[in-house]
């Protein structure tokens, strides 16, 4: 075959490559989840990054406090994990549910669904959440924590959305500040699903 069209061959062979490559990227960064398409918003790496940084502010201050970590559940599962890996000082882990999310809204009610069944009066308590917006839910679990009577309260979250936030209490450790957007992914859920996937990914509208 003579060179000129070898050439041609490879040229448009490495377009088609090019093409190929190019929509996986973009079929990678997109992902539809029940009736909602939602694109890629924060890989895992740069999640990684920033749970290590809120690991490094609580190991510095809490080093000689022993404090219990209060989990609130379920989207701060993958980010306690992760976390608490990190996490160097000596420390005991509980868990609470509360609800306050319908479909991509929130419906600004919150219901316990499990309560904190142990003694934590005199204990200095770091909640861990996902994600903090409103700060609704955030507000009735400190009134909660008040009444168990904990020497201190400390707040880490791995994303708050100060635009939203009309919440009362300091955030202590945040993660990363993001726009107030529909998000799913790393613990975070559409109507249940999308908690597993590794990155965190933004509603498309």
């Amino acid at each position: 075959m003579p060179s000129f069209y070898i050439q041609l061959r490879s040229f448009y062979e490495a377009k088609f490559d090019n093409f190929v490559a190019s929509n996986q990227i973009n079929m990678e960064r997109t992902i539809r989840v029940k009736d909602k398409d939602f694109s890629i918003f924060i890989k895992a790496d740069t999640i990684d990054a920033a749970i290590q940084k809120v690991a490094d502010s609580i190991n510095l201050d809490t080093a000689s406090e022993n404090p219990v970590f209060l989990v609130v559940l379920n989207g701060a599962f993958m980010f306690a994990a992760d976390l608490l890996k990190k996490v160097t000082v000596n420390c005991s882990i509980s868990f609470v549910k509360l609800a306050s999310y319908s479909g991509t809204q929130s419906t600004n009610t919150v219901k316990e669904l499990i309560g904190l069944n142990e003694d934590i009066k005199g204990r200095s308590v770091i909640v861990i959440e996902d994600i903090i917006d409103t700060g609704n839910t955030l507000n009735v679990l400190m009134d909660l924590l008040k009444v168990h009577g904990v020497d201190k309260m400390r707040i880490a979250t791995l994303l708050y959305k100060p635009d939203a936030f009309q919440g009362k209490y300091k955030i202590d450790y945040v993660g990363m500040e993001i726009p107030n957007d529909f998000i799913i992914g790393y613990g975070l859920d559409y109507d249940g699903f999308a908690r597993n996937l590794p990155d965190i990914y933004k509603i498309v509208e």
